[in-house]
Formats: C-alpha cells, structure tokens, sequence
C-alpha cells in the first residue's frame, strides 16, 4: 500500500472564465470550476445524468497557461491532488473547502 498516492484525474468543462491572481511575488494562482458528468440507467430504467463540480486550482506557470488558454465551456483533462483547507470567513465562522489542485493540462482538439 506505500505506492498509493494522492492522484485525480478528471475531464469535463470548464464552469465559468477563471480567475487569474497575480500575487505580490509575482506568481499568478489561477481558480475555476469544472462540470464532469456521469450517465448511468436507474432501477426504473431511465438514463439518469449526473453532473459533479469540482473546485480547480491552478500555481505559478500552470496558472498562466490557464489564463491564456482555458475559457467557459472549454473541455479540458486535468491530472493533480486533492487539497483540502479550513478558513475562518469574516463573520468568524469556520469553512471548509476542498479543491484538485492540477498538476497537468490537456487541452483536446475540438
């Protein structure tokens, strides 16, 4: 069990145009939202779609080919690890997220 890792991979399209955050470094954070959807028949036999949106985040160089080449709707392939991080928000009430931080990009010819 050593040679488990923290790996997903994921494809589907992109939700809404990414947010691109140039930090005070100069590194560049990208965030977006990715639709992946899973059709399967129910007990009833009715085609079911499932539609699953992950949270997507993207650092340093990976981010900025995120800010050149990514768009809404766009179908992307993404491989990278599951984060997950609390924060306090400002009404002091505890929140938390987990995000894929992605690690690769593929962009498929449409």
């Amino acid at each position: 069990m050593n040679t488990l890792k923290n790996n997903v991979q994921l494809s589907g399209n992109v939700g809404k145009a990414p947010e691109i955050i140039t930090l005070s470094t100069g590194r560049k954070l990208a965030k977006f939202s990715l639709a992946t959807r899973e059709t399967y028949t129910n007990h009833k036999g009715e085609k079911v779609t499932d539609t699953q949106w992950h949270n997507i985040v993207a650092w340093g160089k990976m981010a900025e080919m995120v800010e050149q080449q990514v768009l809404k709707g766009r179908e992307i392939e993404l491989e990278g690890k599951l984060n997950s991080r609390s924060y306090e928000d400002k009404n002091g009430i505890k929140k938390y997220v987990t995000e894929v931080v992605c690690r690769e990009l593929i962009l498929p010819e449409k």
